[in-house]
């Protein structure tokens, strides 16, 4: 990381391993509930992380009984409704969907409500077989305020995020895989070690096209397929301005290894 000395968090824990960021929710008495300082302290955590050159890829991961079991219902309970449109959750998301570089949430046990809505802002999902998805706000008396009728939608379809949203049912995490919510699951003794495996080799990859193909993929959820169809060819031809196009097609000629600058 960088020479500055590592930021001290009440709410979460952050370290690094190899070119990977890992930062640990830790509220286990509340499940992760993420109240206001959570949050605040995950995304200072992600854009330190990202403006890091060592660092390639990100992990946010819980303990093996909750990645997130929702809101923290004690700090919104009597609120009002200007209370809550003053809250900073509006700047919470538009800083965490203006990370640049992957984000891979490493799920055990409950991951409901704004746990749900933070994986799936993340841009992969590794989730242990004690894995439970939901968005139960229904049951005190709200709905989803975090993109989660927006994202769920459009990642599980309509039929089943209905389901989820008006009925509170949960996905197990073979069911979570089988619609697509989650891209692997494992053990709940090796969830996290294959989470940051994903993020290991994602790091190794080259740093700027990484970015762009983020980019790309995140921007064919929001767009046509022909305004798709255009950045993709605007950011691929982009690259090859980049040291590393360079860098990498010569080293596939050659045989050997390719040593990225993210340039």
């Amino acid at each position: 990381m960088s020479d500055n000395p590592p930021q001290t968090y009440q709410n979460i824990l952050i370290r690094q391993e190899g070119k990977v960021g890992l930062i640990q929710l830790n509220r286990p008495k509340a499940l992760n509930a993420l109240n206001s300082q959570t949050r605040a302290e995950l995304v200072d955590a992600l854009e330190t992380f990202d403006a890091d050159e060592d660092i390639g890829c990100m992990v946010i991961t819980g303990n093996e009984r909750a990645f997130a079991a929702g809101a923290d219902i004690k700090q919104i309970a009597d609120l009002s409704p200007v209370d809550i449109m003053n809250m900073p959750w509006v700047d919470y998301w538009n800083r965490f969907l203006s990370i640049r570089k992957p984000i891979i949430a490493a799920v055990s046990g409950w991951c409901l409500g704004g746990g749900c809505e933070l994986a799936l802002a993340c841009d992969m999902i590794v989730a242990s077989e004690s894995a439970r998805f939901g968005q139960p706000e229904i049951s005190v008396g709200i709905m989803p305020g975090g993109g989660g009728t927006q994202r769920l939608t459009r990642t599980v379809g309509k039929a089943l995020a209905m389901e989820m949203t008006l009925n509170n049912r949960h996905l197990k995490a073979e069911e979570a895989r089988h619609y697509g919510l989650v891209n692997r699951v494992v053990a709940v003794e090796t969830y996290l070690d294959e989470a940051m495996q994903l993020a290991a080799e994602i790091a190794e990859r080259a740093p700027v096209a990484v970015c762009l193909a983020k980019e790309a993929i995140n921007k064919a959820l929001e767009t046509s397929l022909n305004e798709g169809l255009h950045l993709e060819r605007r950011l691929f031809s982009m690259l090859f301005a980049t040291e590393d196009q360079k860098e990498g097609m010569a080293a596939f000629i050659e045989k050997r290894p390719a040593e990225w600058k993210g340039k």
